[in-house]
């Protein structure tokens, strides 16, 4: 029995945002507007040299704006004004930064998504596939995502909504409503994706989510799936910020002085080490957990400790290393850890599923449900959404 791809289940996606300079997006957002400003003041050549032009944008490009955002439509030649203030996105798994939502600085900015992004939406990330290499192959956020993958190939991004204000899933016509009678639940779009981020299995063909034709074991999954699924929400859509109990919870024992340029961790005391920094007990299984093969709290750290190439924009930042950010160590180290202990609930899950009754790819096509009509794989139109043009045009979507 073949089992179904996450892009049967879920049809529109969209590809990772591909932004073509990197001093658009900072762990900190005072980062960014002091970049801007630096920008802002050269001119000429100076000026063409720090916005790094690409072929797909340079200082002259015309560039329609950001769905949502208040920013300029002039040629960015011309610009003179402030800073757009920054948004949070998420940038690759487990991570957030900020980034400047300006469509003349970001190569592929993909407006669709930025015109489902609202506080209804959750995006469903595929991870890059990477044979033998652990992790998990599904995360999902409340952030716009930029769907960078720390190895492999990167994946698809999939809006759980097409449109704003939670409308219309992104779920294939007539799934939901199949599987509602199959199962005797009523499905939901958020069952079904806390049932694929509880089962989601990597693959060179892309995200495979096995859906089981046993009652119970779906409610076991998806409660499960609904777990994992607010631990990585981190507090959104009225959830509660991650916490683990009381004797386990991450503390700064030593805050990190000046700017630290190694991490190394002590399993024997559950120690991280960020230079002479001392946070502790850090769970094994925050500090081993993985991505596509890449520890994650390894990359948290290497993507800040680095000194970007002096007289570069990237090069703008803080002098010391902010607590801000050991503040959001702390809770990846709580993420990471949450989801590392629901691991061996995930790995029984998966063997009960393999044991049991499956509803594969071609019960699916028997039932109608397969194969996907095209308009379902293509962003829904706004046909009420005005939006600013190159140069101050409009344009109805």
């Amino acid at each position: 029995m073949t089992a179904p791809l996450l892009g049967d289940l879920m049809p529109w996606s969209v590809a990772p945002l591909r932004l073509g300079r990197g001093w658009i997006s900072a762990p900190d957002a005072a980062s960014l507007t002091a970049r801007w400003d630096t920008l802002i003041r050269a001119t000429g050549a100076e000026r063409e040299a720090l916005f790094r032009p690409t072929r797909s944008r340079t200082p002259r490009s015309a560039v329609a704006a950001l769905p949502g955002q208040p920013t300029g439509t002039g040629r960015f030649a011309r610009e003179a004004g402030r800073c757009p203030p920054p948004v949070r996105i998420g940038h690759g798994p487990f991570d957030e930064r900020y980034l400047i939502p300006d469509h003349r600085l970001i190569d592929a900015a993909r407006p669709e998504l930025w015109r489902v992004a609202d506080e209804y939406q959750l995006f469903a990330v595929e991870q890059g596939f990477v044979p033998g290499a652990a992790g998990p192959a599904l995360l999902v956020g409340a952030l716009l995502p930029d769907g960078r993958s720390p190895a492999g190939r990167p994946g698809r991004i999939r809006p759980l909504f097409r449109r704003p204000g939670g409308a219309e899933p992104n779920l294939t016509p007539g799934l939901a409503p199949l599987l509602s009678a199959r199962l005797g639940h009523g499905i939901t779009p958020r069952g079904l994706l806390d049932w694929a981020v509880a089962v989601a299995r990597p693959s060179a063909r892309g995200c495979v989510v096995p859906l089981t034709a046993d009652p119970d074991l779906w409610a076991t999954g998806a409660e499960l799936g609904a777990l994992l699924t607010g631990v990585q929400l981190r507090g959104a859509h009225g959830g509660e910020r991650p916490r683990l109990p009381g004797g386990r919870r991450p503390y700064v024992r030593a805050a990190p002085p000046g700017w630290p340029t190694t991490i190394r961790y002590d399993s024997e005391d559950e120690t991280l080490h960020l230079g002479d920094g001392r946070i502790s007990p850090v769970p094994a299984g925050a500090w081993d957990f993985q991505v596509g093969g890449v520890r994650m709290i390894e990359t948290w750290f290497e993507r800040r400790a680095g000194r970007p190439e002096p007289g570069t924009l990237e090069a703008i930042g803080p002098r010391l290393w902010p607590r801000e950010w050991t503040s959001e160590l702390l809770e990846l180290i709580t993420v990471l850890a949450l989801l590392a202990g629901l691991r061996p609930r995930q790995r029984e899950l998966g063997r009960a599923l393999d044991e049991g009754p499956q509803i594969g790819a071609e019960e699916l096509r028997a039932a109608g449900a397969l194969p996907v009509p095209g308009w379902a794989r293509r962003p829904a139109s706004v046909l009420d959404h005005h939006e600013e043009g190159p140069d101050g045009q409009f344009a109805l979507l």
